[in-house]
């Protein structure tokens, strides 16, 4: 039985409390977990799939952005979505009743691999200073101190962030506004359970961020995969299929995978949208400080003059992940409903340090710190850029980038980009596939290649290894 005649088959209980696109991903995930569906198989289109299942087309999108997230089915452009050659369908069987509970998590090997994207060069991080500060912040810890935190976040380090938002990224808030977050993720929840209910309709980019759509999906909410091209989010093509959303999460900066800032007319599309549809945006500025061609983009909050716009940022990609502190900035008409969220979700987070990054903001050591990363990592990226087109010559198309902390490789001659990431591993190297972060609109194959760690003097011997690995 073909994959099509198998999947137009499923039975679905309409009168299940299960909803449908829970049941379509169940149906689905079981069939490739028993062997039915076999690695490599091609599956039918999400328009296809939905037409034979007299569903609804975002139904099928929703499942099948489910099991890519999952890593169970990966889209392949013009070659359509197929179960993943790779996998096991043996990990997908559900664990029996008497089994352990999952071992605890370990930081992954690859973390602080070569290529690896989205980690800060840790040898560029000033680690004396900010012991230092943080010895001082302990000394200064008194009684109060030792209760709980207020959950809106430390008052300095608020105070810090306003104050360096406005002159960096243009972004006109108070203190009152920003509250401190654990990182992206914990404001994207926070943000989704202020302004969305389950089942609401939500723009995403597709290619997007996979954990913000795993999360999205996870919360209940109805994804839009909207399209992106060199402009950024398609505004127009998602204003005319999906005009009833409830909120749009975005990259304007940097668009996470492709990198491509969001056009100045898109912008003003965007924010005439959520005015009048009186929808949210929540704008993910996760690597906008890293600009090396003309002015960085501004921040699409900068924009706002309707109070549409939630504003994330972490210092997850300007100073360590493993801080784990972020801000969320919100309209001035959700600041007492986003406080009783705190009160109820987190009780605040770890006051020792709050106060050493609110030290190092004040004292101007994060001004200084980011200056030279600029520097370093548009020294960083042009020497890879420069190697790789040296050791590939014409098997390679790559452009330095504008900003961010990868480059984006194709490589037209060569394998699926998932077959040369499984190359690459075997020689230490530990970059990302392009097509894993597309959905339902494939962005075709590539690389994702993080240059932060890689040093100018290595460039040449990291774009040889990489050679040997997938030639």
């Amino acid at each position: 039985m073909t994959a099509d005649s198998l999947l137009s088959s499923l039975r679905l209980e309409l009168a299940s409390a299960l909803p449908l696109q829970q049941q379509v991903y169940q149906r689905i995930r079981e069939a490739i977990a028993d062997g039915r569906l076999a690695p490599g198989e091609r599956l039918p289109s999400t328009r296809s799939l939905a037409a034979q299942l007299n569903v609804s087309r975002g139904t099928v999108d929703m499942a099948y952005g489910r099991l890519a997230g999952e890593g169970c089915i990966l889209g392949r452009g013009a070659a359509g979505t197929v179960v993943a050659p790779d996998l096991r369908p043996a990990s997908l069987a559900p664990r029996p009743a008497s089994a352990a509970p999952a071992s605890a998590f370990t930081v992954p090997e690859d973390f602080l691999w070569p290529f690896r994207g989205g980690m800060p060069a840790l040898d560029l991080f000033p680690r004396t200073q900010w012991a230092s500060l943080a010895t001082q912040a302990a000394r200064r810890l008194d009684a109060a101190r030792f209760c709980y935190p207020d959950p809106r976040g430390l008052p300095e380090l608020r105070a810090a962030i306003a104050a360096y938002l406005q002159v960096s990224r243009g972004v006109a808030c108070n203190s009152s506004q920003v509250f401190i977050t654990a990182g992206y993720q914990a404001a994207l929840q926070l943000v989704v359970g202020l302004v969305a209910r389950p089942q609401d309709e939500v723009w995403f980019e597709d290619p997007g961020y996979r954990f913000a759509r795993r999360a999205l999906m996870s919360a209940g909410l109805r994804l839009a995969l909207v399209p992106v091209d060199a402009q950024g989010l398609d505004v127009d093509h998602a204003r005319r299929e999906h005009p009833g959303a409830r909120l749009a999460v975005v990259t304007p900066g940097h668009q996470s995978p492709l990198g491509v800032p969001l056009s100045l007319q898109r912008r003003r599309g965007l924010l005439d949208w959520a005015n009048a549809a009186e929808a949210w945006v929540l704008e993910d500025d996760y690597d906008s400080e890293f600009h090396y061609v003309g002015r960085k983009p501004a921040a699409l909050k900068s924009m706002d003059r309707h109070g549409r716009v939630f504003y994330a940022s972490s210092f997850s990609k300007t100073l360590f992940p493993g801080l784990r502190l972020g801000c969320l900035v919100v309209p001035d008409a959700w600041i007492e409903a986003t406080t009783a969220a705190c009160e109820l979700s987190n009780r605040g987070h770890a006051l020792h340090e709050q106060a050493t990054l609110a030290a190092f903001m004040v004292k101007g050591h994060y001004a200084r710190h980011l200056r030279r990363m600029r520097l370093s990592y548009a020294e960083r990226s042009t020497a890879l850029t420069l190697a790789l087109k040296q050791t590939f010559g014409p098997q390679i198309e790559l452009a330095a980038p504008e900003g961010g902390l990868t480059l984006l490789a194709r490589f037209p001659r060569h394998a699926a980009d998932t077959d040369l990431v499984k190359q690459a591993r075997s020689q230490g190297l530990a970059p990302s596939a392009l097509s894993a972060h597309a959905v339902t609109h494939p962005v075709g194959q590539g690389l994702l290649i993080g240059f932060t760690h890689v040093k100018p003097e290595q460039a040449l011997d990291m774009a040889a290894r990489l050679k040997r690995a997938i030639l």
